[in-house]
């Protein structure tokens, strides 16, 4: 291991023992690339942060094979020791090792539309001396010795370290992306856009429907003139909810409904979105890994995390190249079979076909429906309706995966810490809130209101200060979590398999991986992703018989994959 620091017009350098300490004599390089290059023999590269040092890098055309992030591995440590949210960056560990006041976290810098190619310049950097930068790895070392877990938690780092080095390649490559198909594609939905900057010719159409329905003028844009006028029709309504308005019968509700939909395509991906984030044929966010407490990866600017299915079809691969699309089937079902270590679930999900339906067939008599509802119950948090009925079922089939989560509901409910299987940790609460239709896993959106689906309100991946939602979080948070987890070191072994082909990797979301590569590449790619799937599931959760299949498509637009 090698580690290196930016300091005056140059970068010091020094081998590390396997303690952390240093192992060699402390030498200059005039920059980042030549240091790089000077040292092909280095295994890993140990620096303060992957996104200050790795874009420049790749600028260069240097690609690096592992890295040590010291403020990624901070975050993870500081969650771990229950003192998540306390700061983070390097400056902030070396105060705190000499107890020393703790500077703030510098504002996380926001992606900034038509600035793609300095997303990653670094924001103003507290000062860190060489050594001191050294003492908080060394001492970052000691503190994985002290987990829970010293081994899943250095696991966990390092897959986290991987996971900016991917986040920071896919920055650079980026996703195809069609802008003449997407500008053909918003004329077909939204219809021509009149002068002024005002509502497309659809929008305004349907919102004349919706004031027809009503008899009087009503925006639909906005909820509060909705809700207003649906009380004024003898309709009372909480929300404008596409959930909650299609259990109406009222003539605005269709015209209200399909307004909604394109009314979010034009402001989320519309014209606007289109100059703003689509550079030379690509799109290029900037992803942001562990962007949530469960380690899900978010981004920052761009929206690339929700792209609708319908805009999915300006993602196209460049001439004579492939896009391979890869989904993990049923990642968290899979997933609680793993860390759960129940036999007989682990025995259903040791096959790559349909897990719901061997499941029906063990405990549930065949009705799939049922089978799934009480599984994506138990991992969200079922509460009423046949939704006891079924988790009683599945209690008695498969009791200590229920046991599971139901300790750590119990745990989250009590306020101690829930950590994933590799120990990421939980923190005490939470602040509710998110927009009413992000964040929550497709999956789970088939629950109905009262089983913990999105009518109800609850947000995976959050919890509000009661102890009744802190422990829906907590029970559900050991299952997203371990698999973000297993995602991590998913793209870590995937990564590595590319590494001798043109393929790259320019899209993650959750569970969902897209490659672009030559055509005569695209067989080899998702034999690589499928190796990648169960390389993670062996070393994330060790000897298991469950299976972590992925469903897989070749395609020229990304639309044609489902």
């Amino acid at each position: 291991m090698l580690a290196a620091e930016p300091e005056g017009d140059g970068v010091l350098l020094v081998p590390l023992g396997p303690d952390g300490l240093p192992a060699g004599e402390v030498r200059r390089a005039p920059d980042a690339v030549t240091a790089v290059r000077s040292r092909p023999e280095v295994a890993r590269w140990v620096w303060r942060s992957t996104a200050e040092v790795y874009p420049r890098l790749l600028a260069a055309g240097v690609r690096i094979e592992r890295c040590y992030d010291i403020e990624a591995a901070e975050q993870l440590l500081l969650g771990h020791e229950g003192r998540l949210g306390e700061p983070r960056s390097a400056a902030a560990a070396w105060a705190r090792l000499r107890n020393a006041p703790v500077p703030p976290d510098p504002p996380q810098r926001g992606a900034e539309p038509g600035t793609q190619d300095s997303l990653f310049e670094p924001g103003p950097v507290a000062p860190v001396p060489f050594e001191g930068l050294l003492a908080v790895y060394a001492e970052q070392q000691r503190r994985h010795d002290r987990a829970e877990h010293p081994g899943r938690m250095r696991l966990l780092t390092a897959a986290e370290s991987a996971g900016m080095l991917v986040a920071a390649e896919m920055h650079r490559a980026g996703l195809p992306w069609r802008a003449d198909e997407h500008r053909e594609l918003l004329r077909e939905l939204l219809g021509e856009r009149y002068a002024g900057g005002g509502e497309p010719r659809r929008l305004a159409e349907l919102a004349d429907e919706v004031s027809a329905a009503f008899g009087r003028r009503v925006r639909p844009d906005l909820p509060a003139d909705v809700v207003k006028a649906f009380a004024q029709a003898g309709i009372r309504v909480r929300s404008t909810r596409r959930w909650e308005l299609e259990e109406i019968d009222h003539p605005a509700v269709k015209p209200l409904i399909a307004y909604k939909k394109l009314y979010r395509i034009w402001t989320a991906h519309g014209w606007s979105w289109l100059a703003d984030w689509v550079r030379d044929g690509r799109f290029r966010p900037e992803y942001v890994p562990g962007g949530t407490v469960s380690g899900r990866w978010t981004t920052s600017g761009g929206g690339a995390l929700q792209i609708p299915k319908v805009i999915r079809r300006a993602v196209v691969a460049d001439e004579g190249w492939r896009l391979v699309v890869a989904d993990a089937d049923q990642m968290e079902p899979r997933v609680l079979a793993a860390i759960s270590r129940d036999p007989g679930l682990m025995e259903v999900a040791g096959h790559p076909d349909d897990l719901y339906t061997r499941l029906s067939d063990r405990a549930f008599s065949g009705d799939r429906n049922h089978a799934k509802l009480a599984l994506l119950g138990a991992i969200y948090g079922q509460t009423s309706g046949d939704g006891l009925k079924n988790l009683a079922a599945l209690r008695r089939r498969f009791p200590r995966a229920v046991a599971y989560v139901d300790e750590a509901a119990k745990a989250g409910e009590e306020g101690r810490l829930v950590r994933t299987w590799l120990g990421r940790t939980s923190p005490r609460a939470v602040g509710a809130g998110e927009d009413e239709e992000a964040g929550i896993p497709q999956e789970a959106a088939d629950l109905p209101a009262e089983d913990g689906g999105p009518a109800s309100g609850f947000t995976p991946g959050y919890a509000s200060g009661n102890a009744r939602a802190r422990g829906r979080f907590t029970r559900n948070f050991v299952v997203q979590g371990s698999a973000a987890d297993w995602a991590l070191v998913m793209l870590a072994a995937l990564r590595r398999a590319l590494a001798g082909m043109r393929a790259e990797l320019v899209f993650f979301q959750h569970d969902e991986v897209i490659v672009h590569c030559p055509r005569q590449e695209a067989a080899a790619v998702a034999e690589a992703i499928r190796e990648a799937g169960d390389e993670a599931g062996r070393v994330t959760f060790g000897l298991t018989p469950v299976r972590f299949p992925f469903t897989t498509a070749v395609v020229e637009r990304y639309s044609d994959a489902k």
